[in-house]
């Protein structure tokens, strides 16, 4: 039964997957954008440092389903909310683990850097960034675990992906291909986080240099 619903329906799958997909990778490169913007401005601060990684703490406590039920009434239903769920439940992991690691970067090789003349920006881009990538790449692999699974709530929004699968079986449920709806969203999202997961670690050891690995 669950083979011909996949055989039967594998054109509206496979779309569906592929927008689940590129709906957790643009969130993810837009997150990843944002964390480091806002780590870069409060790393260097206890304070400023401590308050963003409340906020990440408390960030993480909100409900993905009622944060997508809230926006609905501003911003619509469809693409929009769902976009700004997933990255902003995205953000999170990765603004903590950006500033933990750039706070971790030895000050003497700082200074060494802007001993030689390097600008601030060059420093942190050239210096601090790639010693501190390992620790934001794992705070990406989590958040891109997490967000693979908001994104498919996002379907009460309307939002695409396979959580629609998932809604429409549970909204029939004991009715004709309910379980087999649920089961082909569920497998789907995790055989995409997985293959996501993949993915970034093969983006680490493109990115992550030998001596830091070792290290």
């Amino acid at each position: 039964m669950l083979w011909k619903f996949v055989i039967d329906r594998w054109d509206q799958i496979w779309f569906s997957s592929w927008q689940h997909f590129s709906l957790v990778i643009q969130c993810l490169v837009l997150a990843v954008v944002l964390a480091l913007v806002i780590a870069a401005l409060v790393y260097r601060s206890k304070p400023l440092s401590g308050l963003a990684n409340g906020v990440s703490a408390v960030g993480l406590t909100i409900p993905s389903f009622a944060l997508i039920g809230l926006l609905i009434a501003p911003l619509g239903f469809g693409v929009v909310p769902s976009v700004v769920v997933v990255t902003f439940f995205a953000t999170l992991p990765i603004l903590r683990n950006a500033v933990v690691g750039l706070a971790e970067v030895d000050p003497t090789v700082v200074e060494s850097a802007r001993g030689v003349g390097m600008s601030r920006f060059r420093t942190f881009a050239t210096v601090e960034l790639p010693l501190a990538w390992p620790i934001i790449l794992t705070g990406i692999r989590i958040s891109a675990q997490m967000v693979m699974g908001v994104a498919a709530v996002t379907a009460y929004g309307l939002g695409p992906g396979l959580g629609g699968f998932v809604f429409a079986g549970l909204s029939r449920l004991g009715g004709a291909n309910s379980l087999q709806s649920v089961v082909v969203g569920v497998v789907g999202v995790v055989v995409l986080a997985f293959i996501l997961d993949l993915l970034l670690l093969g983006l680490g050891r493109l990115t992550i240099s030998r001596g830091i690995r070792v290290a």
